[in-house]
């Protein structure tokens, strides 16, 4: 990054890295979406994404999930699916929200994998009810990140594809946190081995630098009006640093073997906290894949009512004590250790972890 930064330029020029980087990313692709376009933030990828659909398919209305988030502007405001959206209304409209397959807490009081897919069944049961029959998209995060990194029921992103593909929509995956080998495997959405039309990808992807893109076949990224001359731009989207940073971050990743880490060390996290949850009552569910792990609160053993969000706080302010960072938006624990988390270091967090939830157990007991 130091000798890019001495040869450096505005606007959306081609530079060495970014050429290293496309290919790169088209070695790496998930199956033939070897095309990419580069942004600076998340929302503004998704976005794209969202206009993607509509140049290519010609259609208007996008189905999303409940607990969803991918991101903040106004274009993706009707897809969030929790309260960052109070009083930013009217959302746009023509997009809809319906339960992700979330078997722990289903919507529809079903048991998995009894439940005939009533989850993928009410989607049918909403365009055919409230929208014009003008889907352009599903999207869908392989693992719920914001909502306490929630795994779906398995087969779920299956039965989205073969749905999208009844309807002659495109399936969207937005991958900004599930990318890059965070659940142990490349991308998220080959845990169940579908190539989705689009994925949106961030985060991780810069190694800390803002650097968000989007990845698909070409013929949906070349579908116009995405696809005529500046319709696709970004300001800095791709500019040489980004590019140099997230070139570096991927390769690194490849080069290093983090995929394998996170899938290693990941499984031997889940194991250690799921015996933790044996010991301490308060910890209702373990869930997660690779290095994207879900810590579930709750009022008691045998209860799925979750603990209110006071004492996520108090278990965040015990572990940041002794020296540990973890994420507690809700009543659930998200823990995201380092790609190149060792399992000496996993074990200390995880005994750091373990002294707080222990601790915040006995206060609600006393």
């Amino acid at each position: 990054m130091k000798e890019q930064i001495d040869h450096i330029h505005v606007g959306s020029f081609t530079s060495e890295n970014r050429v290293k980087l496309t290919k790169l990313l088209s070695e790496i692709a998930i199956g033939d979406l070897k095309w990419s376009q580069f942004y600076s933030g998340g929302a503004e990828a998704v976005e794209a994404a969202l206009r993607m659909a509509k140049s290519y398919t010609k259609k208007t209305e996008f189905i999303g999930f409940w607990n969803g988030f991918h991101g903040k502007t106004v274009g993706v405001l009707g897809l969030l699916g929790d309260n960052f959206k109070f009083g930013l209304g009217p959302l746009p409209a023509g997009i809809y929200n319906t339960p992700y397959a979330y078997c722990r807490h289903c919507e529809f009081n079903q048991t998995f994998p009894g439940c005939n897919w009533e989850c993928v069944d009410h989607i049918k049961k909403k365009i055919r009810y409230e929208t014009t029959n003008n889907i352009a998209a599903i999207i869908v995060e392989p693992i719920q990140g914001t909502a306490g990194n929630v795994v779906p029921a398995p087969g779920f992103l299956k039965e989205l594809r073969k749905l999208a593909d009844e309807i002659g929509a495109l399936l969207i995956c937005d991958e900004m946190i599930t990318g890059f080998g965070r659940t142990g495997k490349m991308f998220g959405t080959q845990h169940e081995d579908i190539v989705p039309d689009i994925i949106t990808i961030g985060k991780g992807f810069g190694g800390g630098f803002p650097m968000t893109g989007v990845m698909s076949r070409k013929e949906i990224i070349f579908a116009k009006p995405f696809g005529n001359p500046s319709g696709s731009s970004s300001s800095y989207g791709g500019n040489p640093l980004a590019s140099t940073a997230a070139y570096a971050t991927v390769k690194t990743i490849v080069e290093e073997g983090l995929v394998e880490n996170s899938a290693t060390v990941g499984a031997f996290m889940l194991e250690k906290f799921n015996e933790m949850k044996q010991r301490i009552p308060i910890i209702g569910d373990v869930r997660g894949k690779g290095l994207m792990i879900g810590i579930e609160l709750v009022k008691g053993k045998d209860s799925k009512e979750k603990l209110d969000k006071k004492y996520t706080e108090m278990v965040f302010q015990e572990c940041l004590k002794r020296g540990l960072i973890v994420m507690g938006y809700n009543a659930d624990i998200r823990v995201y250790p380092s790609l190149i988390v060792t399992k000496e270091i996993a074990e200390e967090g995880i005994q750091i972890m373990e002294e707080a939830f222990t601790y915040v157990a006995e206060q609600i007991k006393n």
